[in-house]
């Protein structure tokens, strides 16, 4: 059960940091500063995700 939660906050938590992403890549380009750290995020939101599914 503690597994499938950790899962579903992680899943909303990448969801977000995803959205986040696009919008600002949309609006500044995906080399922007603030872009790639949202991307470094996300990375290691999905890192995280894979140890809890694998």
């Amino acid at each position: 059960m503690k597994i499938d939660l950790k899962k579903k906050v992680l899943s909303m938590r990448i969801h977000h940091k995803r959205k986040m992403m696009y919008v600002m890549a949309k609006q500044f380009g995906f080399t922007h500063p603030e872009v790639v750290a949202h991307s470094q995020d996300l990375d290691v939101l999905l890192n995280r995700y894979q140890k809890i599914v694998s």
